[in-house]
Protein backbone atom coordinates (compact mmCIF):
# COMPACT_ATOMS: atom_id res chain seq x y z
CA UNK A 1 0.00 0.00 0.00
CA UNK A 2 2.74 2.13 0.59
CA UNK A 3 4.48 2.00 -2.92
CA UNK A 4 1.22 2.60 -4.05
CA UNK A 5 0.95 5.91 -2.51
CA UNK A 6 4.47 6.50 -3.40
CA UNK A 7 3.24 5.93 -6.99
CA UNK A 8 0.49 8.23 -7.09
CA UNK A 9 2.30 10.54 -4.91
CA UNK A 10 5.27 10.61 -7.66
CA UNK A 11 2.66 11.05 -10.69
CA UNK A 12 1.10 13.76 -9.19
CA UNK A 13 4.32 15.39 -8.89
CA UNK A 14 5.05 14.62 -12.55
CA UNK A 15 1.45 15.60 -13.43
CA UNK A 16 1.84 19.19 -12.01
CA UNK A 17 5.15 19.56 -13.33
CA UNK A 18 3.48 18.70 -16.57
CA UNK A 19 0.77 21.13 -16.54
CA UNK A 20 2.66 24.45 -15.16
CA UNK A 21 5.90 23.86 -16.95
CA UNK A 22 4.91 22.43 -20.22
CA UNK A 23 4.26 26.13 -21.60
CA UNK A 24 7.96 27.18 -20.57
CA UNK A 25 9.33 24.04 -22.52
CA UNK A 26 7.50 24.21 -25.44
CA UNK A 27 8.80 27.64 -26.86
CA UNK A 28 11.82 25.68 -27.05
CA UNK A 29 10.91 21.76 -27.51
CA UNK A 30 7.34 22.25 -29.14
CA UNK A 31 6.58 25.51 -30.52
CA UNK A 32 2.54 26.57 -30.28
CA UNK A 33 0.52 27.27 -32.63
CA UNK A 34 0.39 30.52 -34.68
CA UNK A 35 -1.78 33.06 -32.85
CA UNK A 36 -5.02 32.98 -33.27
CA UNK A 37 -6.56 34.91 -36.07
CA UNK A 38 -9.55 35.85 -34.34
CA UNK A 39 -10.78 36.33 -30.86
CA UNK A 40 -14.10 36.05 -29.49
CA UNK A 41 -15.20 39.50 -27.23
CA UNK A 42 -19.26 40.48 -26.54
CA UNK A 43 -19.70 37.15 -27.99
CA UNK A 44 -18.40 38.45 -31.58
CA UNK A 45 -15.61 37.48 -33.55
CA UNK A 46 -12.85 39.90 -34.66
CA UNK A 47 -10.12 39.36 -36.87
CA UNK A 48 -6.97 40.08 -34.46
CA UNK A 49 -4.15 41.75 -36.32
CA UNK A 50 -1.17 39.60 -37.59
CA UNK A 51 1.62 40.30 -34.51
CA UNK A 52 3.84 39.33 -37.10
CA UNK A 53 3.10 42.44 -38.58
CA UNK A 54 4.21 46.25 -38.35
CA UNK A 55 1.48 48.66 -38.94
CA UNK A 56 3.83 51.80 -38.26
CA UNK A 57 5.99 50.55 -40.97
CA UNK A 58 4.49 52.60 -43.62
CA UNK A 59 3.52 55.41 -41.16
CA UNK A 60 5.52 59.05 -40.18
CA UNK A 61 6.43 56.91 -36.79
CA UNK A 62 8.88 54.62 -38.52
CA UNK A 63 12.42 54.87 -38.81
CA UNK A 64 11.38 56.43 -42.08
CA UNK A 65 7.83 56.13 -44.18
CA UNK A 66 8.65 53.56 -46.98
CA UNK A 67 6.49 55.40 -49.27
CA UNK A 68 8.70 58.32 -49.01
CA UNK A 69 11.84 56.66 -49.22
CA UNK A 70 10.44 54.27 -52.13
CA UNK A 71 10.07 57.57 -54.07
CA UNK A 72 13.49 59.04 -53.52
CA UNK A 73 15.43 57.10 -56.41
CA UNK A 74 14.43 55.52 -60.07
CA UNK A 75 12.45 52.43 -59.84
CA UNK A 76 12.05 49.32 -61.85
CA UNK A 77 8.38 47.85 -61.44
CA UNK A 78 8.53 44.03 -60.16
CA UNK A 79 4.84 42.23 -61.19
CA UNK A 80 4.36 38.32 -61.04
CA UNK A 81 1.47 36.25 -60.47
CA UNK A 82 2.85 35.95 -57.11
CA UNK A 83 4.91 39.47 -56.07
CA UNK A 84 4.70 43.01 -56.87
CA UNK A 85 7.35 45.31 -55.54
CA UNK A 86 10.11 47.16 -57.47
CA UNK A 87 13.74 47.02 -58.20
CA UNK A 88 15.85 50.27 -56.74
CA UNK A 89 18.12 51.43 -59.49
CA UNK A 90 20.43 52.81 -56.81
CA UNK A 91 22.63 50.56 -56.26
CA UNK A 92 20.67 47.40 -58.51
CA UNK A 93 18.64 46.22 -55.20
CA UNK A 94 16.22 44.54 -55.04
CA UNK A 95 14.43 46.10 -52.06
CA UNK A 96 10.91 46.33 -52.17
CA UNK A 97 8.51 43.18 -51.88
CA UNK A 98 5.16 41.78 -51.02
CA UNK A 99 3.28 38.42 -51.44
CA UNK A 100 0.08 39.16 -52.76
CA UNK A 101 -1.03 35.58 -52.43
CA UNK A 102 -0.22 35.77 -48.46
CA UNK A 103 -1.96 38.59 -46.23
CA UNK A 104 -1.39 39.75 -42.74
CA UNK A 105 -4.91 38.84 -41.71
CA UNK A 106 -8.01 36.84 -42.85
CA UNK A 107 -9.53 39.80 -43.78
CA UNK A 108 -10.71 40.35 -47.75
CA UNK A 109 -9.37 43.78 -47.14
CA UNK A 110 -5.93 42.95 -45.38
CA UNK A 111 -2.64 43.84 -46.73
CA UNK A 112 -0.35 41.59 -48.47
CA UNK A 113 2.67 40.44 -46.25
CA UNK A 114 5.74 42.66 -46.82
CA UNK A 115 8.93 40.60 -47.56
CA UNK A 116 11.46 42.85 -48.46
CA UNK A 117 12.25 47.00 -47.98
CA UNK A 118 14.46 49.27 -48.35
CA UNK A 119 17.66 50.72 -46.34
CA UNK A 120 16.55 53.63 -43.74
CA UNK A 121 12.95 51.84 -43.16
CA UNK A 122 11.61 49.71 -40.51
CA UNK A 123 12.92 46.13 -40.91
CA UNK A 124 15.35 46.50 -43.97
CA UNK A 125 15.64 43.66 -45.78
CA UNK A 126 17.58 43.45 -49.07
CA UNK A 127 19.03 41.73 -51.75
CA UNK A 128 22.13 43.38 -53.82
CA UNK A 129 24.80 42.13 -56.63
CA UNK A 130 28.04 43.25 -56.89
CA UNK A 131 31.60 42.43 -58.26
CA UNK A 132 35.04 42.96 -56.64
CA UNK A 133 38.52 42.05 -57.96
CA UNK A 134 42.11 43.41 -59.02
CA UNK A 135 42.22 46.28 -61.09
CA UNK A 136 38.55 46.49 -61.22
CA UNK A 137 36.66 49.96 -60.29
CA UNK A 138 32.91 48.42 -59.58
CA UNK A 139 29.95 50.35 -59.32
CA UNK A 140 28.94 50.79 -55.73
CA UNK A 141 25.74 51.52 -53.54
CA UNK A 142 25.22 55.25 -54.82
CA UNK A 143 25.80 53.87 -58.48
CA UNK A 144 22.51 54.78 -60.53
CA UNK A 145 22.03 51.83 -62.87
CA UNK A 146 20.77 52.59 -66.44
CA UNK A 147 17.40 50.12 -66.90
CA UNK A 148 16.28 48.57 -70.41
CA UNK A 149 12.67 48.79 -69.03
CA UNK A 150 10.54 49.93 -66.40
CA UNK A 151 8.88 46.70 -65.94
CA UNK A 152 10.35 43.13 -64.72
CA UNK A 153 7.51 40.40 -65.46
CA UNK A 154 7.94 36.76 -66.29
CA UNK A 155 7.71 37.55 -70.10
CA UNK A 156 9.99 40.96 -70.01
CA UNK A 157 13.34 40.83 -68.40
CA UNK A 158 15.10 44.00 -67.08
CA UNK A 159 18.72 44.91 -68.17
CA UNK A 160 20.77 46.87 -66.09
CA UNK A 161 23.68 48.53 -67.32
CA UNK A 162 26.44 50.77 -65.53
CA UNK A 163 29.93 51.91 -67.18
CA UNK A 164 33.34 53.65 -65.75
CA UNK A 165 34.98 53.87 -69.25
CA UNK A 166 37.25 51.01 -68.79
CA UNK A 167 34.49 48.36 -67.66
CA UNK A 168 31.01 48.26 -68.16
CA UNK A 169 28.67 46.21 -65.52
CA UNK A 170 25.59 44.50 -66.78
CA UNK A 171 23.26 42.89 -64.38
CA UNK A 172 20.44 40.78 -66.32
CA UNK A 173 17.49 40.24 -64.06
CA UNK A 174 14.76 37.70 -65.01
CA UNK A 175 11.75 36.45 -62.92
CA UNK A 176 9.25 32.68 -63.33
CA UNK A 177 5.98 33.15 -61.86
CA UNK A 178 6.77 31.63 -58.42
CA UNK A 179 9.58 33.71 -56.54
CA UNK A 180 12.43 32.71 -58.17
CA UNK A 181 14.82 35.24 -59.92
CA UNK A 182 17.28 34.80 -62.14
CA UNK A 183 20.73 37.12 -62.05
CA UNK A 184 23.17 36.91 -64.98
CA UNK A 185 26.18 39.71 -64.12
CA UNK A 186 28.31 40.45 -66.95
CA UNK A 187 31.73 42.74 -67.01
CA UNK A 188 33.34 43.37 -70.13
CA UNK A 189 36.74 44.38 -70.18
CA UNK A 190 37.41 48.04 -72.51
CA UNK A 191 40.46 48.60 -70.99
CA UNK A 192 44.00 47.48 -72.12
CA UNK A 193 45.16 45.88 -69.06
CA UNK A 194 43.34 42.29 -67.76
CA UNK A 195 41.46 42.31 -64.86
CA UNK A 196 40.68 39.78 -61.76
CA UNK A 197 36.34 39.93 -61.05
CA UNK A 198 34.29 37.77 -58.82
CA UNK A 199 30.82 38.35 -58.88
CA UNK A 200 28.99 38.27 -55.37
CA UNK A 201 25.60 38.63 -54.06
CA UNK A 202 24.26 39.64 -50.56
CA UNK A 203 21.37 40.00 -48.32
CA UNK A 204 21.16 42.68 -45.75
CA UNK A 205 18.38 41.83 -42.56
CA UNK A 206 18.27 44.23 -39.87
CA UNK A 207 17.14 42.53 -36.49
CA UNK A 208 16.22 39.48 -36.96
CA UNK A 209 12.95 38.00 -37.80
CA UNK A 210 9.64 37.33 -35.84
CA UNK A 211 9.40 33.86 -35.58
CA UNK A 212 12.01 32.53 -33.45
CA UNK A 213 14.27 29.30 -33.03
CA UNK A 214 13.47 26.38 -31.63
CA UNK A 215 14.52 22.88 -31.02
CA UNK A 216 11.93 21.18 -33.79
CA UNK A 217 11.70 24.29 -36.05
CA UNK A 218 14.43 26.85 -37.55
CA UNK A 219 13.64 30.10 -38.30
CA UNK A 220 16.92 32.31 -39.05
CA UNK A 221 20.18 32.37 -40.96
CA UNK A 222 20.30 29.14 -42.89
CA UNK A 223 22.97 27.18 -45.42
CA UNK A 224 22.73 24.65 -47.41
CA UNK A 225 26.74 23.04 -48.20
CA UNK A 226 28.30 19.64 -48.90
CA UNK A 227 25.33 18.13 -49.26
CA UNK A 228 23.70 19.00 -45.99
CA UNK A 229 21.59 22.11 -44.39
CA UNK A 230 22.98 23.85 -41.28
CA UNK A 231 20.18 24.55 -39.22
CA UNK A 232 22.83 25.73 -36.10
CA UNK A 233 23.58 28.70 -37.27
CA UNK A 234 21.34 31.23 -35.31
CA UNK A 235 21.59 35.44 -34.84
CA UNK A 236 23.00 35.81 -31.77
CA UNK A 237 26.19 33.69 -33.16
CA UNK A 238 26.21 35.62 -36.90
CA UNK A 239 25.64 39.10 -35.68
CA UNK A 240 28.87 38.92 -33.05
CA UNK A 241 31.28 41.86 -33.90
CA UNK A 242 34.04 40.08 -36.09
CA UNK A 243 32.23 36.88 -36.37
CA UNK A 244 32.65 35.39 -39.63
CA UNK A 245 30.93 32.24 -40.68
CA UNK A 246 32.28 30.71 -44.23
CA UNK A 247 31.72 28.16 -45.51
CA UNK A 248 32.97 26.32 -48.17
CA UNK A 249 30.87 25.08 -51.16
CA UNK A 250 29.63 23.54 -54.87
CA UNK A 251 26.48 23.68 -55.29
CA UNK A 252 25.13 25.47 -52.09
CA UNK A 253 22.77 28.49 -51.46
CA UNK A 254 22.47 30.80 -48.17
CA UNK A 255 19.78 33.39 -46.67
CA UNK A 256 17.56 33.45 -44.11
CA UNK A 257 14.25 31.47 -43.16
CA UNK A 258 11.05 31.95 -41.34
CA UNK A 259 8.75 29.91 -40.55
CA UNK A 260 6.78 30.54 -43.75
CA UNK A 261 9.12 32.83 -45.95
CA UNK A 262 12.37 32.30 -47.13
CA UNK A 263 15.35 34.38 -48.99
CA UNK A 264 18.18 32.79 -50.64
CA UNK A 265 20.84 33.21 -52.53
CA UNK A 266 21.64 30.34 -55.18
CA UNK A 267 25.26 30.88 -56.69
CA UNK A 268 26.42 28.91 -59.78
CA UNK A 269 25.52 25.13 -58.21
CA UNK A 270 28.98 24.03 -60.65
CA UNK A 271 30.50 26.94 -59.38
CA UNK A 272 33.35 26.53 -56.14
CA UNK A 273 32.07 29.27 -53.75
CA UNK A 274 32.61 30.59 -50.32
CA UNK A 275 29.34 31.47 -48.23
CA UNK A 276 29.56 33.84 -45.42
CA UNK A 277 27.51 35.14 -42.52
CA UNK A 278 29.13 37.97 -40.87
CA UNK A 279 27.26 41.02 -38.69
CA UNK A 280 26.38 44.63 -40.45
CA UNK A 281 25.99 47.87 -38.76
CA UNK A 282 24.06 47.30 -35.23
CA UNK A 283 21.87 44.48 -34.96
CA UNK A 284 21.96 43.96 -38.72
CA UNK A 285 23.26 40.69 -40.47
CA UNK A 286 24.40 39.87 -44.13
CA UNK A 287 24.12 36.45 -46.01
CA UNK A 288 26.52 36.56 -49.04
CA UNK A 289 28.52 34.32 -51.60
CA UNK A 290 31.54 34.94 -53.97
CA UNK A 291 33.68 32.39 -56.09
CA UNK A 292 36.42 30.64 -54.24
CA UNK A 293 38.68 32.08 -56.87
CA UNK A 294 38.09 35.34 -59.32
CA UNK A 295 38.29 34.62 -63.07
CA UNK A 296 41.08 36.71 -65.18
CA UNK A 297 39.67 38.88 -68.35
CA UNK A 298 41.79 40.53 -70.64
CA UNK A 299 41.06 43.82 -72.88
CA UNK A 300 38.26 43.32 -75.22
CA UNK A 301 36.91 40.07 -73.26
CA UNK A 302 33.72 40.13 -71.69
CA UNK A 303 33.07 37.24 -68.55
CA UNK A 304 29.07 36.16 -67.20
CA UNK A 305 28.39 34.66 -63.72
CA UNK A 306 24.71 33.18 -63.14
CA UNK A 307 23.22 33.37 -59.75
CA UNK A 308 19.53 32.69 -58.90
CA UNK A 309 17.79 34.91 -56.37
CA UNK A 310 14.79 33.20 -54.13
CA UNK A 311 12.17 35.67 -51.90
CA UNK A 312 8.53 34.13 -51.16
CA UNK A 313 6.71 31.44 -49.11
CA UNK A 314 8.10 28.37 -48.83
CA UNK A 315 5.70 26.36 -51.07
CA UNK A 316 6.91 22.64 -50.48
CA UNK A 317 5.77 21.47 -53.96
CA UNK A 318 7.48 24.77 -55.24
CA UNK A 319 11.11 24.66 -53.37
CA UNK A 320 10.82 20.74 -54.14
CA UNK A 321 10.91 22.02 -57.77
CA UNK A 322 13.47 23.89 -58.19
CA UNK A 323 15.43 21.16 -56.11
CA UNK A 324 14.35 18.57 -58.82
CA UNK A 325 13.93 19.99 -61.84
CA UNK A 326 16.05 23.44 -61.30
CA UNK A 327 19.22 21.88 -59.68
CA UNK A 328 19.05 23.60 -56.64
CA UNK A 329 20.64 21.00 -54.18
CA UNK A 330 18.59 20.14 -50.86
CA UNK A 331 16.43 23.00 -51.85
CA UNK A 332 13.30 21.53 -50.15
CA UNK A 333 15.18 20.91 -46.81
CA UNK A 334 14.59 24.49 -46.96
CA UNK A 335 12.03 23.50 -44.28
CA UNK A 336 13.17 22.12 -41.17
CA UNK A 337 11.21 18.98 -41.60
CA UNK A 338 13.46 16.92 -38.84
CA UNK A 339 13.60 12.89 -38.27
CA UNK A 340 10.58 12.54 -39.28
CA UNK A 341 10.05 13.58 -43.03
CA UNK A 342 9.76 10.19 -44.26
CA UNK A 343 6.74 10.35 -42.27
CA UNK A 344 5.71 14.35 -42.63
CA UNK A 345 5.86 14.55 -46.25
CA UNK A 346 3.75 11.86 -47.29
CA UNK A 347 1.08 12.96 -45.18
CA UNK A 348 1.38 16.33 -46.14
CA UNK A 349 0.79 15.40 -49.54
CA UNK A 350 -2.40 13.06 -48.57
CA UNK A 351 -3.69 15.75 -46.76
CA UNK A 352 -3.11 18.25 -49.64
CA UNK A 353 -4.93 15.78 -51.61
CA UNK A 354 -8.12 15.26 -49.61
CA UNK A 355 -8.13 19.02 -48.96
CA UNK A 356 -8.45 19.69 -52.83
CA UNK A 357 -10.96 16.83 -52.55
CA UNK A 358 -13.72 17.97 -50.46
CA UNK A 359 -12.19 22.04 -50.01
CA UNK A 360 -12.05 21.93 -46.22
CA UNK A 361 -8.85 21.57 -44.44
CA UNK A 362 -10.66 20.07 -41.34
CA UNK A 363 -12.42 17.89 -42.92
CA UNK A 364 -9.64 16.47 -44.57
CA UNK A 365 -7.87 16.57 -41.31
CA UNK A 366 -10.67 14.18 -40.25
CA UNK A 367 -10.55 11.94 -43.32
CA UNK A 368 -6.99 11.63 -42.61
CA UNK A 369 -7.52 10.52 -39.39
CA UNK A 370 -10.38 7.78 -40.30
CA UNK A 371 -6.97 6.67 -43.27
CA UNK A 372 -5.01 6.09 -40.14
CA UNK A 373 -7.26 4.47 -37.86
CA UNK A 374 -8.39 2.04 -40.82
CA UNK A 375 -4.62 1.09 -41.14
CA UNK A 376 -3.83 0.31 -37.84
CA UNK A 377 -7.00 -1.46 -37.02
CA UNK A 378 -5.21 -5.52 -37.94
CA UNK A 379 -2.99 -4.59 -35.48
CA UNK A 380 -5.59 -3.05 -32.91
CA UNK A 381 -7.20 -6.23 -33.17
CA UNK A 382 -4.39 -8.09 -32.46
CA UNK A 383 -3.84 -5.61 -29.72
CA UNK A 384 -7.38 -6.31 -27.81
CA UNK A 385 -6.00 -10.14 -28.44
CA UNK A 386 -3.33 -9.23 -26.28
CA UNK A 387 -5.27 -7.22 -23.68
CA UNK A 388 -7.55 -10.85 -23.55
CA UNK A 389 -4.65 -12.92 -23.23
CA UNK A 390 -3.19 -10.17 -20.06
CA UNK A 391 -6.17 -10.04 -18.52
CA UNK A 392 -6.65 -13.71 -18.31
CA UNK A 393 -2.96 -14.01 -16.43
CA UNK A 394 -3.66 -11.47 -14.29
CA UNK A 395 -4.84 -13.62 -11.26
CA UNK A 396 -1.52 -15.15 -11.23
CA UNK A 397 0.23 -11.87 -12.21
CA UNK A 398 -1.20 -11.24 -8.50
CA UNK A 399 -0.45 -13.83 -7.17
CA UNK A 400 3.08 -14.02 -7.72
CA UNK A 401 3.35 -10.73 -6.91
CA UNK A 402 2.32 -11.31 -3.53
CA UNK A 403 4.38 -14.43 -2.93
CA UNK A 404 7.63 -12.83 -4.42
CA UNK A 405 6.90 -9.53 -3.14
CA UNK A 406 10.05 -9.31 -0.97
CA UNK A 407 12.27 -10.42 -3.65
CA UNK A 408 12.15 -8.58 -6.57
CA UNK A 409 14.68 -10.55 -9.24
CA UNK A 410 12.99 -13.90 -8.76
CA UNK A 411 9.06 -11.94 -9.35
CA UNK A 412 10.96 -10.55 -12.25
CA UNK A 413 11.70 -13.98 -13.56
CA UNK A 414 8.70 -15.18 -12.24
CA UNK A 415 6.81 -12.98 -14.40
CA UNK A 416 8.85 -14.04 -17.18
CA UNK A 417 8.51 -17.35 -17.15
CA UNK A 418 4.79 -16.77 -16.66
CA UNK A 419 4.61 -14.90 -20.05
CA UNK A 420 6.77 -17.49 -22.06
CA UNK A 421 4.46 -20.48 -20.63
CA UNK A 422 1.14 -18.60 -21.26
CA UNK A 423 2.38 -16.52 -24.87
CA UNK A 424 1.83 -13.03 -23.34
CA UNK A 425 3.44 -10.39 -25.13
CA UNK A 426 2.94 -7.33 -22.49
CA UNK A 427 4.24 -4.97 -24.96
CA UNK A 428 1.69 -5.93 -27.87
CA UNK A 429 -0.78 -3.72 -26.36
CA UNK A 430 1.05 -0.49 -26.41
CA UNK A 431 2.26 -0.90 -30.07
CA UNK A 432 -1.05 1.21 -32.12
CA UNK A 433 -0.02 3.80 -29.64
CA UNK A 434 3.47 3.87 -30.28
CA UNK A 435 2.56 3.90 -34.40
CA UNK A 436 0.77 7.10 -33.66
CA UNK A 437 3.18 9.04 -31.54
CA UNK A 438 5.32 9.78 -35.49
CA UNK A 439 1.92 10.04 -37.10
CA UNK A 440 0.96 13.25 -34.35
CA UNK A 441 4.60 14.25 -34.38
CA UNK A 442 4.33 14.46 -38.55
CA UNK A 443 0.83 16.20 -38.36
CA UNK A 444 2.21 18.96 -35.90
CA UNK A 445 5.05 19.73 -37.54
CA UNK A 446 2.97 19.91 -41.27
CA UNK A 447 0.34 22.62 -39.46
CA UNK A 448 3.43 24.55 -37.99
CA UNK A 449 5.58 24.77 -41.29
CA UNK A 450 3.25 24.21 -44.27
CA UNK A 451 2.19 27.67 -45.89
CA UNK A 452 -0.70 25.26 -47.25
CA UNK A 453 -2.10 25.68 -43.97
CA UNK A 454 -1.87 29.34 -43.30
CA UNK A 455 -5.28 30.52 -42.65
CA UNK A 456 -7.23 27.58 -43.09
CA UNK A 457 -10.69 27.39 -41.66
CA UNK A 458 -12.77 25.18 -40.47
CA UNK A 459 -16.85 25.53 -39.22
CA UNK A 460 -18.04 28.42 -37.00
CA UNK A 461 -15.22 30.10 -34.76
CA UNK A 462 -11.88 28.05 -35.97
CA UNK A 463 -11.31 30.15 -38.60
CA UNK A 464 -7.63 29.13 -38.70
CA UNK A 465 -6.63 25.40 -37.97
CA UNK A 466 -2.95 26.02 -37.76
CA UNK A 467 -3.71 28.21 -34.39
CA UNK A 468 -5.22 26.96 -31.44
CA UNK A 469 -9.14 27.09 -30.54
CA UNK A 470 -9.69 31.16 -29.53
CA UNK A 471 -13.15 30.49 -28.00
CA UNK A 472 -12.16 30.29 -24.18
CA UNK A 473 -14.27 28.76 -21.03
CA UNK A 474 -12.68 31.03 -18.22
CA UNK A 475 -13.93 34.21 -20.20
CA UNK A 476 -17.18 32.91 -20.81
CA UNK A 477 -16.62 32.52 -24.87
CA UNK A 478 -15.46 36.10 -25.01
CA UNK A 479 -18.24 37.54 -22.57
CA UNK A 480 -15.84 38.61 -20.42
CA UNK A 481 -13.60 40.90 -21.50
CA UNK A 482 -9.61 39.71 -20.80
CA UNK A 483 -7.40 36.53 -21.85
CA UNK A 484 -6.53 34.06 -19.67
CA UNK A 485 -2.68 32.94 -19.67
CA UNK A 486 -1.77 30.46 -22.27
CA UNK A 487 -1.80 27.65 -19.57
CA UNK A 488 -5.66 27.90 -18.78
CA UNK A 489 -6.79 28.94 -22.02
CA UNK A 490 -8.92 26.18 -22.51
CA UNK A 491 -10.94 26.30 -25.75
CA UNK A 492 -13.92 23.64 -27.00
CA UNK A 493 -11.93 21.67 -29.18
CA UNK A 494 -9.57 20.77 -26.00
CA UNK A 495 -12.69 20.22 -23.55
CA UNK A 496 -13.88 17.50 -26.59
CA UNK A 497 -9.93 16.07 -26.23
CA UNK A 498 -10.42 15.72 -22.66
CA UNK A 499 -13.92 14.11 -22.60
CA UNK A 500 -13.15 12.20 -25.51
CA UNK A 501 -9.89 10.61 -23.93
CA UNK A 502 -11.78 10.00 -20.46
CA UNK A 503 -14.51 8.19 -22.60
CA UNK A 504 -11.76 5.71 -23.92
CA UNK A 505 -10.34 5.34 -20.80
CA UNK A 506 -13.80 4.71 -18.88
CA UNK A 507 -14.01 1.93 -21.78
CA UNK A 508 -10.39 0.61 -21.03
CA UNK A 509 -11.15 -2.62 -18.46
CA UNK A 510 -10.49 -2.11 -14.94
CA UNK A 511 -7.00 -2.05 -14.24
CA UNK A 512 -6.12 -4.03 -10.55
CA UNK A 513 -3.20 -1.80 -9.46
CA UNK A 514 -5.10 1.39 -7.49
CA UNK A 515 -2.51 3.23 -8.77
CA UNK A 516 -3.04 2.89 -12.26
CA UNK A 517 -6.17 3.64 -11.97
CA UNK A 518 -6.02 7.32 -10.26
CA UNK A 519 -3.49 7.39 -13.32
CA UNK A 520 -6.30 6.89 -16.02
CA UNK A 521 -8.88 8.95 -13.79
CA UNK A 522 -6.72 12.05 -14.19
CA UNK A 523 -4.35 11.51 -17.07
CA UNK A 524 -7.51 13.17 -19.44
CA UNK A 525 -7.61 16.29 -17.71
CA UNK A 526 -3.94 16.91 -17.89
CA UNK A 527 -3.49 16.14 -21.38
CA UNK A 528 -6.63 18.66 -21.89
CA UNK A 529 -4.17 21.47 -20.28
CA UNK A 530 -1.91 20.48 -22.22
CA UNK A 531 -2.87 20.07 -25.41
CA UNK A 532 -4.63 23.38 -25.62
CA UNK A 533 -2.05 25.70 -26.83
CA UNK A 534 -1.77 23.48 -29.85
CA UNK A 535 -3.14 24.10 -33.60
CA UNK A 536 -7.08 23.31 -33.57
CA UNK A 537 -6.22 21.13 -36.39
CA UNK A 538 -3.78 18.85 -34.04
CA UNK A 539 -6.72 18.62 -31.74
CA UNK A 540 -9.49 17.86 -34.26
CA UNK A 541 -7.35 15.00 -35.38
CA UNK A 542 -6.94 13.60 -31.63
CA UNK A 543 -10.99 14.46 -30.84
CA UNK A 544 -11.52 12.12 -33.85
CA UNK A 545 -9.04 9.93 -33.27
CA UNK A 546 -10.30 9.14 -29.82
CA UNK A 547 -13.80 8.71 -31.10
CA UNK A 548 -12.90 6.09 -33.84
CA UNK A 549 -10.97 4.50 -30.97
CA UNK A 550 -14.41 4.12 -28.86
CA UNK A 551 -16.13 3.18 -32.00
CA UNK A 552 -13.47 0.63 -32.53
CA UNK A 553 -13.10 -0.83 -28.95
CA UNK A 554 -16.87 -1.70 -28.60
CA UNK A 555 -16.86 -3.63 -31.63
CA UNK A 556 -13.60 -5.21 -30.63
CA UNK A 557 -15.35 -5.89 -27.44
CA UNK A 558 -17.66 -7.77 -28.80
CA UNK A 559 -15.33 -10.13 -30.30
CA UNK A 560 -13.57 -10.62 -26.88
CA UNK A 561 -16.17 -10.43 -24.47
CA UNK A 562 -13.85 -11.51 -21.44
CA UNK A 563 -11.97 -8.44 -21.92
CA UNK A 564 -15.37 -7.08 -19.57
CA UNK A 565 -16.08 -9.89 -16.96
CA UNK A 566 -15.13 -9.44 -13.82
CA UNK A 567 -11.77 -10.96 -12.76
CA UNK A 568 -11.89 -13.37 -9.85
CA UNK A 569 -10.41 -12.34 -6.65
CA UNK A 570 -7.02 -14.36 -5.58
CA UNK A 571 -5.68 -14.52 -2.15
CA UNK A 572 -2.67 -16.43 -1.10
CA UNK A 573 -2.81 -20.28 0.38
CA UNK A 574 -0.97 -22.03 2.31
CA UNK A 575 2.87 -21.82 1.69
CA UNK A 576 2.65 -18.42 -0.01
CA UNK A 577 0.58 -20.54 -3.02
CA UNK A 578 -2.23 -19.02 -5.11
CA UNK A 579 -5.27 -20.05 -4.66
CA UNK A 580 -9.10 -18.81 -5.91
CA UNK A 581 -11.59 -17.72 -3.84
Amino acid sequence: MKDDQKNFLLFAVLAALLLFGWPMATQWLFPTANPPVTQVKGGKTEIVQNPGADPAADSPAAIRDRRIVLAETPRVAIETPTVRGSINLKGARIDDLVMVKHKETIAKDSAPIRLLSPSGTQDAYFAGFGWSGQGLTAPGPDTVWHASGNRLTPTTPVKLTASNGTQRFIIELSVDEGYMFTVRQRVANLGDKPIGVAGYGYLYRYGPGKDHDTWTIHAGPVASYNGAVDYDVNYDTVAKPGAQTRFNATGGWIGYTDIYWLTALVPDQGMATELQFRPAAGTATQAQFAPATPRQVGPGQMVTQTSRFFAGAKDINLLDHYEEQGGIRQFGKAIDWGWFEVFEKPIFHYLHWLFRMVNNFGLAIILLTVTVRLLLFPIAQRQFASMASMRAVQPKMKALQERYKDDKPRLQQEMMKLYKDEKVNPLAGCLPTLLQIPILYALYKVLMLSIEMRHQPFILWIKDLSAPDPLHVLNLFGLLDFNPPAFLAIGVLPILLGVSMWAQFKLNPTPMDETQKQVFAIMPWVLMFVMAPFAAGLQLYWITSNLLTIAQQKLLYMRHPALKEPLPAVVSGGNGKPAKK
